[in-house]
């Protein structure tokens, strides 16, 4: 049976990486899902490789329009969305904290704290006028924050504090949602094959450097992009229908 018959989603940043991992997750347990990327080609792609239970907007999510108009889009060809999940992300290239100018350090929050605040602004009432008619349903928020922002790295300064602040807006947003039954919970991973991966090391991406991290992670390995949408499916189904305001390390151990 599927975990996630007919529940609706939005996936930003789900052109690639893990967030298109999660786009053909939910979509393979039942959900139809809008997948929403500033590379608007690529999530017309993956829209189309996935069949009539996937959707496709351009959006840049820092932007408040970009963000109403994608939801908008979801809910004129699916319904309100039940789960949402905030996974477009961005980093800086690993540097000593001084090197980063304010440009970069913008955006950075731009795209990973930000766009948190156009989504929830977007989606709650929503959630909120459907759960007055349909009390209990509810709705899940998945926010994609790291163990960046638990166990920080040297060089990402910055980076690192923006996930910090993912995580923690993840719990506050659990608490002040959980009356309206909306549960929020961060996934967490550790670095993965993406190509924000270069970024990450600061360095080549030789199989000597991938080493290198891969050595300060227990289990042995990177995050893959199933390790994160196993987790964001879990996340998302009633089996967790208790679960709220945790932050979710999918890391191999780094955290320990």
């Amino acid at each position: 049976m599927s975990q996630l018959a007919g529940k609706v989603a939005i996936v930003t940043g789900a052109a690639g990486g893990f967030g298109a991992e999660i786009a053909r997750a939910y979509v393979r347990e039942g959900a139809s899902v809008l997948i929403a990327d500033i590379n608007g080609e690529g999530a017309q792609a993956l829209a189309a490789q996935l069949g009539p239970k996937a959707a496709a907007a351009t959006c840049d999510v820092t932007s408040a329009a970009a963000v109403q108009a994608a939801v908008r889009l979801c809910v004129e060809r699916f319904g309100i969305p039940d789960i949402v999940v905030n996974n477009a992300g961005a980093t800086h290239r690993n540097q000593p904290m001084l090197q980063v100018d304010e440009q970069t350090f913008d955006r950075v929050f731009a795209i990973n704290v930000k766009s948190i605040f156009h989504m929830t602004h977007a989606v709650v009432p929503l959630l909120r006028e459907r759960n007055q008619g349909e009390p209990g349903r509810g709705g899940v928020i998945l926010n994609v924050g790291s163990v960046a922002g638990i166990r920080p790295r040297p060089g990402l300064t910055w980076y690192n504090s923006s996930k910090g602040a993912v995580n923690m807006l993840s719990k506050s947003m659990a608490v002040e949602l959980a009356p309206d039954r909306i549960r929020v919970n961060a996934i967490c991973p550790v670095m993965g094959a993406t190509g924000l991966l270069e970024q990450f090391m600061g360095m080549p991406d030789t199989p000597e450097n991938r080493a290198r991290f891969i050595s300060t992670i227990p289990l042995g390995r990177m995050c893959e992009a199933t390790d994160v949408a196993n987790v964001a499916v879990f996340l998302a189904t009633d089996a967790s229908h208790f679960l709220t305001g945790m932050e979710v390390p999918v890391d191999g151990g780094r955290v320990i």
